[in-house]
């Protein structure tokens, strides 16, 4: 389900606002929430991920070089790449 979840852009089913917004990560102070709102749509669209305790769910980002973050998801021990699929 999160699979499907990640690989569906936000307005790909009319009517409705399904799926993720990977590019409202980028350009965004951390201090600025985004993550924790990307967190939410996913609990918000996948309901079966609010079963999972909150620690369960994780999104951070590793450095890359001097000016590029890898940034992973990570739901109760699968890890995804979000900067392969933007």
């Amino acid at each position: 389900m999160v699979d499907h979840w990640l690989n569906t852009p936000v307005g790909s089913y009319l009517g409705s606002n399904y799926g993720n917004d990977i590019a409202s990560l980028l350009q965004r102070p951390n201090s600025e929430g985004a993550a924790n709102d990307f967190l939410a749509k996913l609990r918000t669209d996948v309901p079966v991920v609010t079963a999972l305790p909150e620690s369960a769910i994780s999104l951070y980002a590793i450095p890359n070089g001097l000016d590029r973050l890898v940034i992973h998801l990570d739901v109760s021990g699968r890890t995804y790449n979000l900067s392969d699929m933007g």
